[in-house]
């Protein structure tokens, strides 16, 4: 079943399950209603996979990708959710398949297109993610308020790319700068556009 009140009830079960274990949902909550937020990484090269998963090692930049999207609704292409094996933790996870048989975990929902997932999401929560592949990101763009765009400094060999988006029309701020370092073998930089 993929209706909204599946999706609030699945919403719901995740909030309990957050608040049980640390007295608070965990949400970020600087980002209570940011509506369809975007969040990816990507390499100077537009590069943003390699066999199914990311072509780097950056342990605090995943770091910032679940404190985002902890406890929020995420939406992803199917090929996006084979990568991550399954449901990402503490997330209410939707995934965009145009295949009705596709299956998925009992606590994922499946959706049509990326306007039904939408759907499922706002039923759930005012803000939600769209987190890949990049389809699913080009194609959700101009319905987006803010990005979270991660730049990796580096040219990157992969089977994955991005298409160059263009955040002319928004306001664009650093929010985060990493250097190298024994656990992050490039550089990269994170990003804030807001429309």
């Amino acid at each position: 079943m993929r209706s909204p009140a599946r999706a609030l009830q699945l919403q719901s079960q995740i909030d309990l399950n957050l608040t049980s274990h640390t007295g608070n949902s965990h949400t970020n909550p600087g980002h209570t209603s940011l509506g369809l937020a975007i969040i990816y990484a990507r390499s100077a090269n537009h590069c943003i996979g390699l066999d199914g998963s990311l072509p780097w090692s950056l342990p605090d930049e995943y770091a910032h990708f679940n404190e985002m999207t902890f406890g929020y609704p995420v939406i992803m292409g199917r090929r996006s959710y084979e990568d991550h094996d399954g449901a990402l933790p503490h997330r209410l996870n939707i995934v965009v398949s145009r295949d009705k048989k596709y299956v998925v975990a009992d606590e994922v929902l499946l959706a049509g297109s990326l306007t039904e997932a939408i759907q499922l999401a706002t039923a759930a929560r005012p803000t939600y993610f769209v987190i890949g592949g990049a389809g699913l990101i080009s194609e959700a763009l101009p319905l987006a308020n803010t990005v979270f765009e991660t730049i990796v400094d580096a040219k990157i060999e992969g089977d994955t790319f991005l298409s160059p988006l263009n955040f002319d029309e928004w306001s664009t701020q650093l929010i985060n700068r990493h250097s190298i370092d024994d656990q992050h073998q490039f550089e990269y930089q994170i990003f804030q556009h807001l429309r």
